[in-house]
């Protein structure tokens, strides 16, 4: 597998970092070689925080995120700050805290993931879980559902059920039509 750069940002509170966790996790699972770095406001929750990912068949390099591949834009100050390092990738957004620069080369992705959240499992919290999941779509050729259900168990032993089923929904949200507009045939 070639390099792979992957952005997730908001803020405090989201889960940016254990988003981040759980897919290096799932990635080591698959055996990939990965790196993870994380960045934060000094703010406990509602301050700023990042988590840089890279992913690769070979040792890392370098665990810099300069030009991301995919960047999860879970707030509106991450995708204002970070949204132009995207800059041919794939922005994956949610668009109650996001008004996405469509006039940009990446492809934007609208993801109601805190919504999804909401209405299929009474809670916010899985939001970022549902994320996670639409990234597992777009890299389904390079980690198995099973490294990121394994992951989730590790990472998050609490609220297994409802952790699959917010993969299984982003995972699932781009289905059908979406699904022929985001991803090349080879990917399908």
């Amino acid at each position: 597998m070639k390099r792979t750069e992957i952005l997730i940002s908001g803020f405090g509170g989201q889960g940016v970092v254990r988003l981040g966790q759980i897919f290096s996790t799932a990635a080591v699972y698959q055996g990939l070689y990965t790196t993870m770095l994380v960045s934060h406001g000094t703010e406990t929750r509602g301050g700023y925080v990042r988590s840089q990912i890279v992913i690769a068949g070979q040792p890392v390099d370098s665990p810099v995120v300069e030009c991301p591949d995919y960047f999860c834009a879970m707030s509106r100050s991450a995708y204002q700050k970070f949204g132009s390092l995207a800059k041919t990738g794939v922005i994956i957004f949610d668009p109650g805290y996001v008004e996405p620069d469509l006039s940009s080369e990446a492809r934007h992705v609208p993801l109601s993931a805190r919504d999804i959240a909401v209405e299929e499992l009474g809670r916010d919290i899985f939001a970022n879980i549902v994320f996670l999941g639409v990234l597992g779509r777009f890299l389904k050729a390079a980690i198995s559902k099973d490294c990121f259900y394994q992951a989730l168990a590790e990472r998050v032993p609490r609220f297994q059920e409802e952790n699959k089923k917010a993969f299984a929904l982003g995972y699932a949200n781009l289905e059908g039509r979406q699904a022929a507009e985001f991803f090349p045939s080879g990917l399908r």
